[in-house]
């Protein structure tokens, strides 16, 4: 499946924080959404899931969903929303009861989510046992459970120290190599949008419009053999959006 946004804009009361914004996803492709604090990246993320709907445009579905699919379209969020008194897997299978499952079902579906993320051995343990990175693959698992269309992260890792967060693009990396998910990932963090995106969009400064496109040619299972080639990805983004981010750094400090 794929989604197509046509011609979005979107404000609040009288702050427009979307303009104009086209683009489309393709299966199996991860877009890195990037631009100063402010711009619309959750915004234009929550218009996708259909949290909300934009004042002007549309946000349209085509193509069939995954065999299996139980819900087109599914959230990660940086907090990772796990509820206390359940355990692991018993908030993945939070997920699940709506739908006409089996116990058998529900089961298999949980097993093999907990084998993909190396959650196995935790099946049982609460949230409180769980570090910052455990959680959130838990909150991956549960997204996994339900085999999205596109999967809608937004800012996933920005909670974590510098080291979880490495060893969790890793795992990501890992996840689509062996499965082609598509996820739009709305991220301020350079290193994981050059390390995850197919494609990166840079949004402007509010209110948030299409600078450009960045297409990255490396695979993004062998981007760790090319350091030299994603430096130079990471510098172009970051003269793409540097005197914009910076502009909107002292409005939101005087504003």
């Amino acid at each position: 499946m794929r989604l197509h946004f046509e011609k979005i804009s979107h404000q609040y009361d009288d702050v427009e924080v979307l303009s104009d914004i086209s683009f489309a996803t393709s299966e199996g492709e991860i877009i890195t959404i990037i631009g100063p604090s402010g711009c619309g990246k959750s915004t234009l993320l929550r218009l996708a899931g259909g949290l909300e709907i934009a004042r002007s445009g549309k946000v349209l579905q085509s193509g069939k969903l995954p065999q299996g699919s139980l819900n087109p379209l599914t959230y990660i969020f940086q907090d990772f929303a796990l509820l206390p008194w359940r355990t692991v897997r018993g908030n993945i299978s939070l997920v699940l009861e709506d739908h006409r499952l089996s116990k058998t079902q529900r089961d298999e579906i949980i097993d093999d989510v907990l084998s993909r993320t190396s959650l196995g051995e935790f099946a049982n343990a609460w949230p409180r046992q769980l570090s910052g990175g455990m959680k959130q693959r838990v909150a991956i698992a549960r997204a996994l459970s339900v085999t999205p269309a596109v999967m809608l992260m937004d800012e996933p890792l920005s909670a974590l120290d510098a080291q979880t967060r490495a060893i969790l693009m890793d795992d990501l990396v890992s996840l689509w190599t062996r499965e082609k998910f598509s996820a739009l990932y709305v991220t301020h963090n350079l290193d994981e949008a050059v390390r995850l995106g197919h494609r990166i969009v840079v949004l402007s400064r509010r209110p948030g419009r299409i600078r450009e496109i960045v297409s990255i040619d490396i695979s993004i299972d062998e981007r760790d053999n090319y350091p030299l080639e994603m430096t130079q990805y990471r510098n172009q983004l970051w003269e793409l959006m540097r005197d914009e981010a910076l502009a909107a750094d002292r409005e939101l400090v005087h504003g």
